[in-house]
């Protein structure tokens, strides 16, 4: 190799080490292009609704969403905050109970099989962390470990600002990462960048409507069941629908627990209607809302919820979706169309 390339070899090592040294800056600043998509996806409605000009229609969407925001904060947010601390405080008796259960469920099924004192031991080494009395209090350390208020504060603030800057320019954003690429491949990446918008687009409007009617259904069948805490319950089924495969999951851990303190059967019930729910908006309201969204198959979403944790931490587990979207439109227009593609073309002309 010649110096030049050895130059730019070291290079580009050079800069794949910045990036990751940088990654955590790049997830927020990818966390605040999908918040501008999702609100230059609402300027563009209000737009179209009004005919009026850019500049007003953004003032009108950030102007409808604080409304949106203070309505919210006052008629929902004192109710779920008020339940899910209940919550809280009822998750370590439901822990102890549904110890308590496992253990005669254990016994008995020893008793039947092995004799009364075969399993004992086995009761003794698995129950007794989870019986400690110290539970509650461990659980409460975790919570305020888990809240890190000033940094978590610093960081929405720097996505918000972000995202409604681009939000204001979003095609001059988009020409300065064009302008990024070798000039022959300018336009093409330009095209490609608007794929990646309207993919997103699509995902957000479609996750936002899916997250809604769980809710909503996820609500109506705890009121059906008798299960106390419903508001918190049901938001925590929306808000934790946006995280495929482990938001469901960790959703019905919470009704479930509430359940159980009332009747085992009841938290069977329960656990019942979440599987329903979950069909129902697997099978029929995300194929209904998201006829553009770009498909993903099950396996590469998880596999993209496990890297993308492991490589950006718990922000990168809430945008592995949009993550994987983008990157499968940016796989399929540039290495698959623009590289494979004409390379198979080219081998076979020969």
């Amino acid at each position: 190799m010649k110096f030049g390339q050895w130059l730019g070899l070291i290079a580009i090592a050079a800069a794949l080490v910045l990036l990751w040294s940088l990654r955590d800056v790049l997830i927020h600043v990818f966390a605040a292009i999908v918040l501008a998509m999702a609100l230059c996806t609402l300027v563009g409605v209000v737009r179209q609704r009004l005919g009026c000009g850019r500049p007003i229609a953004l003032l009108l969407t950030l102007v409808g969403l604080l409304l949106l925001a203070v309505v919210v904060s006052a008629a929902v947010v004192p109710p779920f905050v008020q339940q899910f601390q209940e919550l809280l405080r009822q998750l370590p008796a439901a822990a102890a109970l549904s110890v308590k259960l496992l253990r005669q469920a254990l016994d008995q099924s020893s008793r039947m099989i092995y004799g009364k004192e075969a399993l004992q031991w086995l009761q003794q080494t698995w129950t007794a962390p989870l019986a400690d009395p110290g539970l509650s209090s461990g659980v409460g350390r975790l919570l305020g470990l888990a809240g890190n208020l000033g940094s978590g504060l610093v960081q929405l603030l720097f996505v918000v600002s972000v995202a409604v800057m681009i939000a204001v320019q979003p095609i001059a954003y988009r020409e300065v990462a064009v302008l990024l690429a070798p000039s022959f491949y300018r336009r093409r990446l330009r095209q490609v960048l608007v794929h990646c918008g309207e993919a997103l687009s699509s995902w957000m409007g479609g996750v936002l409507i899916s997250s809604c009617c769980v809710a909503l259904l996820a609500g109506i069948g705890l009121s059906l069941l008798g299960v106390n805490l419903v508001v918190a319950n049901a938001l925590l089924a929306g808000l934790l629908n946006v995280i495929p495969n482990v938001g469901p999951t960790l959703s019905t851990i919470f009704p479930m627990s509430v359940a159980l303190l009332a009747s085992p059967w009841k938290a069977l019930a329960v656990l019942g209607l979440y599987v329903l729910v979950q069909h129902l908006e697997s099978y029929v309201i995300t194929p209904s809302v998201m006829h553009h969204q770009v498909k993903l198959l099950p396996g590469l979403t998880l596999i993209a919820q496990f890297v993308f944790t492991v490589l950006f931490g718990p922000l990168g587990l809430l945008l592995a979706l949009p993550l994987a979207v983008s990157l499968q439109v940016v796989v399929r227009e540039v290495l698959i169309h623009d590289v494979l593609d004409p390379w198979r073309q080219q081998r076979l002309a020969r």
